[in-house]
């Protein structure tokens, strides 16, 4: 018998089959391209996605040769923050607008001064930010009326995927959890906000806990996928909270921390809380567990920014030598000492989510001196991401219920010795590595165990996942960075003031250049 996860990412979908003690025997993922016409838009084909759905579930079951009963269930993971407005001919009126979206800025900020932001985010546990489905409703409400007025259905893409399935609208507490539109302590749509926006609850889809199974799949979409009419689909949660279940992080005083493109940290806790400032999400992983936590847009990308931009000499040696360009980068940085002689680097390339909210921060280099060379830019940039990150865990540790116990780094940055020996210098605490492949696919599948009662709680996990040597921070580069970083949040406080002058000229002047 075999169970399989499904993630619906931001650029494909994956889908991974189990067998029932863990072993992943078949993965699968198909690419969909992120549609941005212009620097504030990020949407997605919805129907693009739906069909990756199909097509990776039906390949992992081919390629196992499993029997079309065999599968024990379906479960799955999802990015957060999407929108899809939907006619009453449930035909989409919209793309999906990602997470990335940025067209909402405006209403952010309309929101935090004329709305009281900070109350509605301490009600919904999602911080007034351009990418929540809150922001974007505000952006439709003003912007194009003739469209808000004809939705009949505002949903997310995973509610899409599940409306094609099943013919019904539903959506799990931790998805709705990310939207601002919904009260974390009544589990229920925020009346105040509906209120606000002009809608009606009947306008969303029906919300269920993140361990709800539902039968009954379409027939054609049973025997496109090579699986059962009867097989149990899971509803799951989101990518976020799934990847710290997916990682064995779950467990009080236990913190992930994830860099990919982008980052986040999170830790999980047993009641809904939120932070006096709105610097932290609070999301659901079941209405028993909540995770609580800090997106960042800036993780792996600057890495990548400063590869394109700083380093073409250094990427064409490490193609002759066939070396990976990101190993090349760190042996260079590790040339240079702690804090790069004074160098910081706000790596705000992407504006900011945790723990600022703002759209309109900006990237800078900071203390620049005829002596800083290439070197100590690059190193710079790394360390920048670390004290943006632990900015978050700042005020992590204010909301957690005891102290912190285990630090675990997952993501491609985990890989590089040099960013996992800086975080453990910069957090000043020990670093663990799980080897933990594919966490919110591991995670939906061991959400679906307990959902359908195959496992009594996530603890069977611990059994799936290995971790490597940790890394112990060193007392004298711990010694330096508690100097720079009060100067790296002084820093960054100042500059709050020039910031949104900085991206409006920006946007002014946007294409100038071409």
């Amino acid at each position: 018998m075999y169970m399989i996860g499904v993630d619906i990412g931001t650029t494909s979908t994956k889908s991974v089959l189990y067998d029932r003690a863990g072993n992943i025997r078949a993965v699968h993922h198909k690419e969909y391209p992120l549609l941005t016409p212009h620097s504030d838009i990020a949407e997605q084909e919805p129907n693009a996605i739906f069909e990756a759905v199909i097509e990776t579930i039906a390949t992992v079951v081919k390629k196992t040769g499993a029997h079309h009963d065999a599968i024990d269930f379906v479960s799955f993971s999802s990015a957060m923050h999407s929108l899809i407005l939907m006619d009453e001919h449930h035909q989409p009126l919209t793309n999906s607008i990602t997470w990335a979206d940025n067209r909402s800025y405006q209403y952010s900020e309309m929101l935090n001064c004329d709305y009281n932001g900070l109350e509605i985010y301490k009600r919904t546990g999602t911080p007034i930010h351009p990418m929540s489905p809150l922001s974007k409703l505000m952006w439709f409400k003003h912007e194009a009326p003739q469209l808000f007025v004809q939705t009949h259905k505002f949903i997310g893409i995973k509610g899409y995927v599940f409306y094609q399935l099943f013919q019904r609208y539903v959506e799990d507490y931790s998805i709705l959890s990310a939207t601002g539109l919904f009260n974390i302590k009544t589990l229920d749509y925020d009346a105040e906000v509906l209120a606000m926006l002009g809608v009606t609850r009947e306008q969303f889809a029906d919300a269920v806990d993140t361990t709800e199974v539902i039968t009954g799949i379409q027939p054609n979409y049973a025997r496109q996928m090579g699986i059962s009419e009867n097989t149990p689909f899971v509803i799951g949660a989101s990518d976020g909270v799934l990847s710290n279940l997916g990682v064995d992080t779950f467990k009080p005083g236990e913190v992930a921390v994830t860099i990919g493109t982008s980052g986040a940290i999170r830790t999980v806790i047993d009641q809904p809380k939120t932070d006096e400032h709105g610097r932290l999400f609070c999301y659901a992983l079941t209405k028993d567990k909540w995770v609580i936590g800090g997106p960042v847009n800036n993780g792996g990308v600057v890495l990548r920014w400063i590869r394109d931009e700083f380093a073409s000499s250094e990427v064409e040696t490490a193609k002759r030598l066939g070396i990976d360009s990101y190993e090349v980068l760190t042996k260079i940085a590790e040339r240079v000492p702690p804090a790069s002689n004074g160098l910081i680097f706000h790596p705000f390339l992407a504006g900011e989510r945790a723990p600022y909210w703002n759209a309109n921060v900006r990237g800078s280099f900071f203390g620049l001196t005829l002596s800083h060379k290439k070197e100590h830019m690059i190193r710079a940039a790394l360390e920048g991401v670390i004290f943006n990150l632990y900015t978050v865990f700042i005020a992590l540790g204010v909301l957690m219920d005891g102290e912190v116990k285990t630090l675990k780094a997952t993501g491609g940055f985990a890989k590089s010795a040099l960013w996992r020996q800086m975080m453990a210098d910069i957090f000043e605490h020990e670093v663990i590595v799980p080897e933990s492949v594919e966490s919110s696919c591991l995670g939906a599948v061991t959400l679906g165990q307990v959902a359908l009662g195959l496992k009594p709680d996530f603890s069977h996990i611990s059994d799936m996942i290995g971790a490597t040597k940790p890394h112990q921070p060193i007392h004298d580069n711990v010694k330096i960075y508690r100097e720079i970083l009060p100067i790296y949040m002084k820093v960054t406080n100042q500059l709050m003031d020039v910031y949104l002058d900085m991206a409006n000229f920006q946007r002014n002047h946007e294409g100038n250049d071409k």
